[in-house]
C-alpha cells in the first residue's frame, strides 16, 4: 500500500510541474541539481573494491556427449559440500559410490565452478536421494570437462541403492570468472540460470562513506556486468536472505521516494530475472527464481525500480554516538556464545542452561541451524554448520541434539531439539560450530605483514594517516606478546598467533614502512583491529625504535587449547604436615612461604596437596615457548624443565586477598595419559621432546615435589582455591577462558574440605565467586575492588525488595588489587530490610552499608557509572 501511495504521489507531483510557471522551473531546477549532487559517485570505501572483471570461457564439450547438469544437494553443512545428484532430460537422480574416487570428484567440483575437489564421501553421507541413478561404476582420469565424459556402465544402468549414493566436498575457492550460482533452484527445472557475484551497491552519498556499507542497489554480475534486480515481485523475506549473506542480521525499512528519484534520472540495466526467497535461506544460491523480464526487454521493470536492501549490523559493527566502533567484540545475546574460533564470526557452540554453559551435538546441525545461531550473536546467516569437534572440544554437559530449527527463531534456545539424560550416546567429539558470515569492515586493507617466508608471518605494518595522506608504518615492539600478536592475526583473517616476535632484523620489510607509528598497543585480545587496542596515539614513544626491532607475528590456522581437570583436583586435595630436613629441595627452589626460612630443620611446615590433570582439548599440539637449547636442567626432579612459569595455584580470603600462593618453580610437560587411537608423543625423560598432545593430558601427582600450597601460616576458615594455567600468555591458546578452575575450601585447622570446583567461565555468573560470603545469612565483612572510574555498584534480589549501594573509600590503599591501580569498597551484610538503612562510616579507608539477603538466592550485579 505504501508503494502504491508513493507511485500516486509522484504522478500527481509529475502532473503539477508540467504547470508550473517558468520562474517556479528555475527554482525546481536548482533544487533538482542540489538532490543529485549527493548522488555523485566518490568511490567505494576500503574493503568494497571494484572485482577485477574476469572472463570465463566455458568449456567445448563434443556433440555427442550427453547434456547434464550438476548440483550438491542433501543434509549438508556448508554450500560446496553435499550429495551429488545430476539432470538428465529433465530428470534429477544420483550418482552411485562403487569405484568414486578423487579423480571423479575432481571433474566434478571443476564443472561446478570450484577450483578443486577436497575429498568425497560414500554411504549417503549427506542423505538418501531419490528418483533414478543416472552413474554407477564411473571411472574418471580427472582432466574430462563434464562428468558425462567419464566412463560408466552407461547413463541409467545401475545395479546400487540410495543408500550407496555419493557426495563430494569441494574447495571453497571459485574459478574465476565461473558464475557460481549453479544453477539457481528455479522453479523450471530445464533452465539454467547462473550469475557470478552479487553486492550491496551504495547509491546514496552518506551509505558510500560509511563502513560497513548497510544500504543500497542489489546488483548481480551477469556476463561480466552488473545489473540491477526489478522490484515487481521483492518481498523483505529477500532482502533478509541478501542482508544475512553480508553478514547483517536483519533489515529494515528505507526512504524509497530517494531512489525513485534517482531510478528516473538513471536509466537501470536490469538482470532478466526475479528471485524469490522463503527467508530462512542462508544464501541466494537456495533461493527460487521467479518469471523472466526478458519478453519485456531489458530495462523494462514496469512500474517498480531497483531493488533497495537497508541492512541493520549487529551491535559489535554499529557505530555509536559516543566511542565510534566497540572496542572488543561482545555477544548480543548471553544465553549463547563462541568459543576456540580463530576469526570473528566463528567458534564452537555453547549454551547456557540451568546456569551452566554446555555445547551442542551435531546430530542433524545443518545451515538453517547455525544460521539461527549467527544471527542470535549479531551476524548474518552462516557459511558453515561444523561438526565433528572441529574447533576443538568443549567442557561441560552437551545440553542439546538433533537440534531442528525453522530459521526464524530468535535464539537457537527456541529451537526443537532432543535429549535425553544419557544425551543420546552424544560426546565432545561430536561438538556442532558455525562460521558466520560478517560484515566487510576493511580491517584488513589496514594491517599487513612483511618481510616474511608465508603470507602468515612477517613484520607488523599498519596504515596511518600522517599529514593528510595514508603512510604505511611499523608497530613499536616494547611490551608486544601474544595477546596482541592474536589481534593481528585476527584482523588479518589468518587465525591463531603462533609467535610474537619484539625482533624482526631477519625479515626486511619495505624501508619506506621502517618508521614507527603505532607504540605502547596493550590488547585484551578480543578486539576485531590493531587499532582498537589501547595505545599512545600521536604520542609516541618508543626508545628503541622501528625497523629491525619492530614487532612481528606468526600465524597458524589452528592452536592448543589446555583445559585443567577440576574433578580431579577436587577429589585428590589433602593435607600433609612435612619436616624441613625433606623440603630442603623444595626449599631451593623457593616452593615453600617465606616464613620457612626461619623454620627450624626438625620443624614441620602443613602443605596443601593436590593432583592436577592438564587435557589438550584444542586443534594443534602444546609447545613451550623456550626453544630446545634454553630448557634448565632441575637436579631435584633429575629432568629438563620447558617453562619457568606454566601454572599459578593461590589461596584467597572471600574478600579477595592472597593468603598463600604456590611457588612451583617451573615445569616439564610431557604426555602421561591420551584419549583411545592417540599415541604420546612428548616425554620428560632423556631430555626428550618436550609438549601435551592433542587428545591427551599431563599429570602433576600430589606426591610430587612443588605440587602444593604452602598454609602453615593461614588461619582456619573459608577460602577461593585457585589454579591457572599459562598465566602469562606465554604460548597462544583458542581459548584462555577456561585457564582458570576455582574452588571452595574450608579449613579448620586440622582438615580441608574441596567442593565446587569448576572451570572458569563454565557457569552463568560469578556473582558467587566474587560475593561467597553473601550465602550463609550470616553478618560477614568483604572488599570488592573496581577500576577508578567506577563510582558504585547496586544489587538487586529477584523480589526487588534488596538493594547494597557501595562507594568509595576516601583513599587509596596501598594495595594495587587485582585490577591494578584500584580503590577499596567495603560493606557489610546485615538484615534485609524495604528501605535503604544510613551508612555508618567507621573509619576513613572504610564506608559500611547494611543489607543482607533473606535467603541464600544469588543477587545479580549491575554497574552504575556515575
Amino acid at each position: 500500500m505504501w508503494l502504491w501511495r508513493s507511485r500516486r504521489y509522484w504522478t500527481h507531483t509529475t502532473m503539477s510541474i508540467l504547470w508550473c510557471l517558468p520562474s517556479r522551473l528555475v527554482v525546481l531546477s536548482c533544487v533538482w541539481s542540489l538532490c543529485l549532487a549527493q548522488f555523485e559517485y566518490l568511490g567505494y570505501p576500503p574493503g568494497y573494491p571494484e572485482p577485477v572483471e574476469d572472463q570465463y570461457t566455458a568449456p567445448q564439450i563434443p556433440a555427442d556427449v550427453p547434456r547434464i547438469q550438476l548440483r550438491l544437494a542433501g543434509e549438508k553443512r556448508k554450500h560446496n559440500e553435499g550429495r551429488l545428484e545430476v539432470l538428465y532430460e529433465g530428470e534429477w537422480g544420483t550418482v552411485c559410490d562403487d569405484d568414486f574416487n578423487i579423480h571423479a570428484a575432481q571433474v566434478v567440483c571443476r564443472e561446478l565452478g570450484y577450483s578443486e575437489a577436497v575429498s568425497w564421501a560414500p554411504s549417503a553421507k549427506y542423505g538418501k536421494g531419490d528418483g533414478r541413478i543416472w552413474f554407477d561404476n564411473v571411472h574418471c582420469t580427472g582432466k574430462e570437462k563434464t562428468l558425462a565424459q567419464c566412463e560408466s556402465n552407461g547413463i541409467g544402468v545401475s545395479d546400487c541403492k540410495h543408500s550407496e549414493d555419493v557426495g563430494v566436498v569441494c574447495s571453497d575457492k571459485r574459478i574465476p570468472g565461473f558464475r557460481f550460482l549453479s544453477p539457481l533452484n528455479n522453479n523450471v527445472d530445464s533452465l539454467n540460470i547462473q550469475v557470478e557475484d552479487v553486492r550491496i551497491r551504495p547509491i546514496l552519498a552518506s551509505y558510500r562513506k560509511r563502513i560497513p556499507v548497510t544500504e543500497g542497489y542489489v546488483e548481480v554480475k551477469d556476463g561480466g556486468k552488473w545489473k540491477q534486480i526489478c522490484d515487481e515481485e521483492w518481498s523483505p523475506m529477500n532482502s533478509r536472505v541478501i542482508c544475512g549473506m553480508f553478514g547483517f542480521p536483519g533489515e529494515k525499512r528505507y526512504n524509497a521516494r530517494v531512489y525513485k528519484m534517482f531510478a528516473r534520472r538513471r536509466t537501470p540495466s536490469y538482470w532478466d530475472y526475479l528471485v524469490n526467497c522463503t527467508g530462512n535461506e542462508a544464501h541466494l544460491s537456495s533461493c527460487k527464481l521467479g518469471h523472466s523480464l526478458s519478453a519485456k526487454g531489458n530495462s523494462s521493470c514496469g512500474q517498480g525500480i531497483p531493488v533497495v536492501v537497508s541492512c541493520v549490523p549487529g551491535r559489535a559493527f554499529a557505530p555509536t554516538p559516543m566511542a565510534g566502533y566497540r572496542k572488543a567484540f561482545r555477544q548480543e545475546q548471553p544465553l549463547v556464545r563462541l568459543r576456540g574460533g580463530g576469526v570473528v564470526g566463528e567458534g564452537r557452540v555453547e549454551v547456557l542452561k540451568n546456569g551452566e554453559w554446555g555445547t551442542i551435538c551435531d546430530d542433524h546441525w545443518n545451515l538453517v541451524s547455525a544460521t539461527v545461531v549467527c544471527r542470535e550473536l549479531g551476524f548474518g546467516t552462516a557459511k558453515e554448520a561444523l561438526s565433528g569437534g572441529q574447533l576443538g572440544q568443549g567442557m561441560g554437559p552437551v545440553h542439546m541434539n538433533e537440534v531442528q530449527c525453522s530459521g526464524f527463531e530468535k535464539s537457537v534456545t527456541e529451537c526443537q531439539f532432543n535429549m535425553d539424560k544419557d544425551s543420546e550416546g552424544c560426546s565432545h567429539e561430536e561438538d556442532a560450530g558455525v562460521r558466520c558470515n560478517v560484515p566487510a569492515m576493511g580491517f584488513q586493507q589496514r594491517l599487513r605483514l612483511s618481510g616474511g617466508r608465508n603470507p602468515f608471518e612477517g613484520r607488523v605494518e599498519v596504515l596511518v594517516e600522517r599529514n593528510g595522506s595514508l603512510v604505511w608504518g611499523t608497530v613499536c615492539s616494547e611490551g608486544w606478546g601474544t595477546m596482541e600478536a592474536m589481534v593481528v592475526c585476527r584482523q588479518l583473517g589468518l587465525g591463531f598467533a603462533s609467535n610474537a616476535f619484539q625482533e624482526t632484523w631477519y625479515w626486511p620489510g619495505a624501508v619506506s614502512a621502517d618508521a614507527v607509528v603505532m607504540s605502547g598497543v596493550r590488547c585484551a585480545g578480543t578486539e576485531m583491529s590493531l587499532s582498537h587496542c589501547l595505545h599512545h596515539g600521536d604520542h609516541l614513544s618508543c626508545p628503541k625504535g622501528g625497523a629491525r626491532h619492530a614487532a612481528g607475528v606468526s600465524c597458524s590456522e589452528t592452536a592448543p587449547d589446555l583445559v585443567l581437570n577440576p574433578q580431579v583436583v577436587e577429589q585428590t586435595t589433602y593435607i600433609e604436615d612435612r619436616p624441613m630436613f625433606m623440603l630442603q629441595c623444595a626449599y631451593e627452589e623457593n616452593c615453600l612461604a617465606s616464613t620457612s626460612s626461619s623454620t627450624p630443620a626438625n620443624s614441620y611446615r602443613r602443605l596443601l596437596r593436590f593432583s592436577s590433570q592438564i587435557h589438550n582439548n584444542g586443534q594443534s599440539d602444546f609447545r613451550p615457548k623456550a626453544s630446545r637449547d634454553s630448557w634448565v636442567w632441575h637436579d631435584c626432579h633429575r629432568h629438563y624443565h620447558s617453562m619457568e612459569i606454566f601454572t599459578h595455584y593461590d589461596l584467597f580470603s572471600l574478600n579477595g586477598s592472597k593468603v598463600a600462593e604456590g611457588h612451583k618453580a617451573s615445569f616439564c610437560l610431557e604426555d602421561s595419559e591420551c584419549d583411545e587411537g592417540i599415541e604420546k608423543k612428548y616425554e620428560c625423560a632423556n631430555f626428550g621432546e618436550q609438549g601435551i598432545t592433542v587428545g591427551c593430558w599431563d599429570t602433576y601427582r600430589h606426591d610430587i615435589d612443588c605440587q602444593w600450597v604452602d598454609i602453615t601460616d593461614v588461619k582456619p576458615g573459608d577460602y577461593t582455591f585457585q589454579i591457572v594455567i599459562n598465566p602469562n600468555y606465554e604460548v597462544a591458546e583458542s581459548d584462555y577462558t577456561n585457564n582458570v578452575v576455582k574452588c571452595k575450601s574450608r579449613y579448620d585447622g586440622h582438615r580441608i574440605w574441596m567442593y565446587n570446583c569448576h572451570i572458569g567461565g563454565s557457569i552463568g555468573g560469578e556473582t558467587e565467586e566474587t560475593f561467597p560470603g553473601l550465602l550463609n545469612n550470616q553478618v560477614t565483612h568483604s572488599l570488592v575492588w573496581l577500576p577508578n572510574h567506577m563510582r558504585a555498584l547496586w544489587f538487586q534480589n529477584e523480589d526487588s525488595t534488596t538493594f547494597l549501594g557501595v562507594l568509595r573509600c576516601k583513599t587509596p590503599t596501598k594495595d594495587p588489587g587485582p585490577l591494578g591501580n584500584s580503590w577499596r569498597l567495603c560493606f557489610r551484610t546485615l538484615a534485609a530490610v524495604q528501605h535503604a538503612s544510613p551508612l555508618a562510616s567507621t573509619s576513613d579507608q572504610q564506608v559500611y552499608i547494611p543489607y543482607r539477603l533473606r535467603d541464600a538466592t544469588l543477587v545479580t550485579i549491575s554497574f552504575q557509572y556515575l
